[in-house]
C-alpha cells in the first residue's frame, strides 16, 4: 500500500460521524403541516362552494315573476254601478277588482262565469294583490272605468311555480295545489304569448304579506337602513371617543387595564346577551315600544361598540410615536396633537372597523327577535319609532312559512342579504387600500 492511501484512510478516520440532527423529521412535519392546511382550506371552500351553490340554486327565481297579459275589462257595472264616484271617490277603492280580473281572464280563457267550479280555479291564476294594482290605475286615472286596457296582471304563487318548472307535475293531481285544467290554460296562454317573466321589483318594495307573490323585503330594507343609521350615529362618536381617551390620555393602572379587558370580553358576548338587555332596559324600563327601528339600532349599538373600540385603539396604536413626539415638539397641546396628527393618520384603520362592525350588525337576528322585530309589518314606517322588521328577521319569518313559494323568498333574501354585507365588507377593503399608509 502506498504512502498516499494510508494518509487517505488515516484522514478519512479522523472525520467525525455525521451527527443526526431531525431534518429529516423537520421536513416530514414541515411538509404535513402544510398539506393539512391546505386540506383545511380546501374542505372550508367545498362548504362554501356546497351553501353558495344551493342558495342561487333555490333563490334566483325569485328576482323573476310570472305575469298574464291580458285585457281587462274596468266594467262600471261592478267598479261603479251606481255612477257615483263623481260624489264619493270611495267607490273606487271599495271596488271588487279581483273580480274585474277573474271575469277578464275567463273570458280569455273561454270560461263560462256561471260556472263556479272553473271560475274557482280562474280565481287561483292571478294572485289577489290585483286588487291593490287595478285600483292605483283606477285612481291614477278614473275615466279607464269603463273601457279595456291591457294590464300584466301578476299570477299566483302556485301558477307562478309551476310556470317556473318548481311543480313535480307527474305526481297525481290531488297531491299538488296545481289542477291539470290550470296547466292547460297555462300552456294555453303560454303559446299565445300571454305569460311572462319580468324582473320581480316587488321583492324589493312590498312589504310582508301572507301570499308569496306579494311578500317583499322593502319594509324589512327600510328598517334595516334605520337601524345601521342609529348604529352609526350612537356607536361612532362614543366608540371614537372611548378609544382616543383610553389610547391618548387614561392613565396606565389597574382600572384602565379591568376596563380594557372588559371591553374585549364584551366583543365576544353572544348577540342574543345583548337582546335580553335591550328589551330589559329599553322595553321593560324605559318603556320605548316595541318592533320599532329605534331600540333595534340601540341594541345593534351596543353590541358593536366593542368592535368600534378595539378597532380604533388599533388604529392609533399603529400611528408612528414620531408623530407624536413632531407634533408636542412643534408647540401642539395634547389635544391639537390627537386631533390634527393622530386622529387623522388612523381614520382609514377606524372607517374600517366602523364598516365590519356594522356589517355584522346588519346581519344579526336573535337581539332582533328579543325586542320584538319580528313583527308582521306591511306598511313602510316613517320614522325610526313606527313598527318595522329588518332584513335577517324578515328571512327568518319566510323560512318557517309552510308554502312552497316561501322557499324561493327565504333563498333570493339570503342572497340580498349577502350581497348587502359583501358590498359593504369590499367598500371596507376599497377604504384601507386606498388611504392605508406604511411606516
Amino acid at each position: 500500500m502506498s504512502q498516499a492511501v494510508m494518509d487517505t484512510q488515516a484522514s478519512a478516520a479522523d472525520v467525525p460521524a455525521r451527527r443526526d440532527i431531525g431534518l429529516k423529521r423537520r421536513y416530514a412535519a414541515e411538509q404535513r403541516f402544510r398539506a393539512m392546511g391546505i386540506a383545511a382550506i380546501a374542505f372550508g371552500v367545498i362548504f362554501l362552494v356546497i351553501l353558495l351553490g344551493s342558495i342561487v340554486s333555490k333563490g334566483y327565481t325569485a328576482f323573476v315573476q310570472t305575469a298574464i297579459t291580458i285585457p281587462v275589462n274596468f266594467s262600471a257595472d261592478i267598479i261603479d254601478k251606481g255612477d257615483k264616484r263623481a260624489s264619493d271617490p270611495k267607490v273606487l277603492v271599495t271596488a271588487n277588482y279581483p273580480q274585474v280580473a277573474r271575469l277578464s281572464l275567463a273570458a280569455v280563457l273561454g270560461v263560462d262565469p256561471s260556472d263556479s267550479k272553473a271560475m274557482k280555479q280562474v280565481s287561483g291564476m292571478v294572485s289577489d294583490s290585483v286588487r291593490g294594482q287595478l285600483r292605483a290605475m283606477v285612481q291614477a286615472d278614473p275615466s279607464i272605468v269603463g273601457t279595456t286596457q291591457t294590464v300584466a296582471l301578476l299570477a299566483g304563487a302556485d301558477i307562478d311555480s309551476a310556470n317556473k318548472g318548481q311543480i313535480d307535475l307527474s305526481v297525481p293531481e290531488a297531491k299538488r295545489k296545481v289542477s291539470d285544467q290550470q296547466i292547460a290554460w297555462l300552456e294555453e296562454l303560454r303559446q299565445h304569448g300571454r305569460i311572462s317573466t319580468p324582473f320581480n321589483w316587488g321583492l324589493f318594495t312590498y312589504g310582508a304579506s301572507s301570499r308569496p307573490e306579494a311578500s317583499g323585503l322593502g319594509v324589512a330594507m327600510v328598517g334595516s337602513a334605520y337601524m345601521m343609521l342609529i348604529v352609526l350615529i350612537v356607536a361612532l362618536p362614543i366608540g371614537v371617543a372611548a378609544s382616543i381617551y383610553l389610547e391618548e390620555f387614561a392613565p396606565k393602572n389597574r382600572v384602565t387595564d379591568i376596563i380594557e379587558i372588559n371591553i374585549n370580553n364584551l366583543a365576544a358576548v353572544p348577540s342574543i346577551v345583548f337582546g335580553l338587555l335591550g328589551l330589559a332596559v329599553f322595553i321593560n324600563f324605559m318603556g320605548m315600544p316595541r318592533s320599532a327601528p329605534i331600540v333595534g339600532g340601540l341594541v345593534l349599538s351596543l353590541m358593536t361598540l366593542p368592535t368600534i373600540i378595539i378597532a380604533t385603539r388599533a388604529a392609533l396604536r399603529s400611528v408612528p410615536p414620531s408623530i407624536r413626539s413632531a407634533a408636542l415638539g412643534l408647540g401642539a397641546s395634547r389635544m391639537q396633537m390627537v386631533f390634527h396628527h393622530v386622529l387623522p393618520l388612523a381614520m382609514p384603520g377606524v372607517l374600517t372597523g366602523t364598516i365590519i362592525g356594522l356589517a355584522r350588525a346588519l346581519g344579526e337576528t336573535a337581539p332582533l327577535l328579543l325586542i320584538g322585530m319580528v313583527a308582521f309589518v306591511a306598511d313602510y314606517p316613517a320614522t325610526p319609532l313606527q313598527p318595522a322588521t329588518a332584513l335577517p328577521v324578515q328571512i327568518y319569518m319566510w323560512s318557517n312559512e309552510a308554502e312552497r313559494a316561501f322557499v324561493e323568498r327565504t333563498s333570493g333574501g339570503i342572497i340580498v342579504l349577502l350581497a348587502f354585507l359583501a358590498v359593504m365588507n369590499i367598500t371596507a377593503i376599497i377604504l384601507r387600500k386606498r388611504f392605508e399608509r406604511r411606516w
